[in-house]
Order: structure tokens, then C-alpha cells, then sequence
């Protein structure tokens, strides 16, 4: 395959770390109410919550919603394990929010601007325009545009929200590659004709808890984003 002319970006764990800002944002709203947890437990609990949120449009029991509101229903499933089945809808949202204001790994926001001189750079994420935006003007990313689940109206790892990106700039699968930490993601990049780049987290979910190496096998692998944009020079 040629170098792409194209480069989409999975965003939570590659790109920003969710377990470390969750955990922080959800102290900083329920800590002064009088909660009290192992922080980084609830956002495990969250995220560990999210494939079924998403499972429930995928399959075409709910129809499309943006992933804010996944959010706001998977959050709806854990509150009561948590001691806070009584917090105020406002607190809700808060903590909705609080997977807009993530931070990138120390690596993230040069690495992109080292691949946005080799082609286009694009999340290809589940989460919606909004929060994209968010993280994008949080962390300094620049993005050509942002794709994705609410581009496409639907969740990956269906096989539009990869072609549809892929068409948005009007290059062929082989021309674009799905970058991302997590092999089930690039499995079905890779099946849609994309190529592939894994970039190592073995952080993501915990001490050693994330993915060091791919489980597939990969066009591209990088120990950060910036060794793997220093791989394509």
C-alpha cells in the first residue's frame, strides 16, 4: 500500500486519557456534595458500561443518539453502586460533561500535527461533534474535519463509520489509515480495506491494564504517537 493520504484517529485511549479525567472531573463535582469513592473505579465503571450503551443502537433497538446521551443513559445504570441514585439532574450533566474536558497523552498533540503534514487527520470516534470540539480545543488538536458516529449516524465498529470517512475526503479505503490502541477497532478498519496503525497504551484501563502490542496484525505500530509519525517520515 501507498502512505496514506489520510490518518483517522480513535480518540478515547488514544489520543486522550479517559480513565485518569473521568475520575478527576467526577471528583471535582461529587467530592463537595459529600461523596466519597475510589474515583478511577466509577470511571471504569462508566466507560465499562459503554459498548452496551452503544450495542443498543447498533443493533436497532434505540435509534441514533449522539454518544452525550449514551452517556447520560449508561450513567443511569451505575449511579445506585455508587451511593448516588438521588443527585440532582444538574449534577448529571456535569458529569456528562466531563468527558469533554479529557486531556491528550503527553505525546497526542504533536503526533497529530507531525501526521497532519503527511495527509488529512480526523477523529474517527464514537463521540459526537460537540465533544470532539471540546477536546479539540482543550488539547490543541487540528483537525481537517471530524467524522465519525454522528457523521455517519451510527457506532463503530459498523463498517460505515470507516467508509464514510474514507469518502468524506474522497480517497479510497487504501488510502486512508484507521490509527488507534485498540485492535478490535483496527480489525474492522482493516475488513473495511483501511489501512491500520496501533499505537501503544498499556496504561489505558489501569497499570498495565491497556494494549502494548497489537492483537492483530498491523501496517504500522508505534510506542506513542510520535515515534509512529517518525516511522512515516
Amino acid at each position: 500500500m501507498g502512505a496514506p493520504k489520510a490518518f483517522f484517529f480513535d480518540i478515547f485511549g488514544t489520543i486522550v486519557d479517559w480513565r485518569e479525567g473521568v475520575a478527576r472531573e467526577a471528583h471535582s463535582i461529587l467530592h463537595p456534595l459529600g461523596h466519597d469513592m475510589i474515583w478511577t473505579a466509577f470511571a471504569d465503571a462508566w466507560r465499562g458500561k459503554y459498548q452496551a450503551g452503544m450495542e443498543e443502537i447498533r443493533s436497532g433497538a434505540q435509534p441514533f443518539s449522539k454518544l452525550d446521551v449514551v452517556h447520560a443513559r449508561t450513567l443511569e445504570w451505575i449511579l445506585a453502586d455508587f451511593g448516588l441514585a438521588d443527585i440532582s439532574a444538574e449534577t448529571k450533566h456535569a458529569l456528562v460533561l466531563a468527558w469533554h474536558k479529557l486531556d491528550a497523552w503527553p505525546d497526542s498533540t504533536r503526533g497529530i500535527a507531525m501526521l497532519r503534514r503527511q495527509g488529512f487527520v480526523a477523529p474517527v470516534s464514537n463521540g459526537n461533534f460537540s465533544l470532539m470540539a471540546a477536546l479539540a480545543r482543550r488539547n490543541n488538536f487540528h483537525w481537517d474535519a471530524i467524522l465519525g458516529a454522528e457523521f455517519s449516524r451510527d457506532y463503530k465498529p459498523k463498517p460505515d463509520v470507516y467508509l464514510s470517512a474514507c469518502a468524506a475526503f474522497d480517497l479510497a479505503p487504501e488510502d486512508c489509515m484507521m490509527v488507534a490502541a485498540h485492535s478490535d477497532d483496527l480489525a474492522a478498519a482493516k475488513a473495511c480495506g483501511l489501512q491500520t496503525g496501533f499505537i501503544a497504551r498499556p496504561n489505558e484501563k489501569g497499570p498495565g491494564k491497556g494494549e502494548s502490542k497489537p492483537k492483530i496484525a498491523v501496517d504500522l505500530a508505534g510506542e506513542d504517537l510520535v515515534d509512529f509519525a517518525n516511522k512515516l517520515v
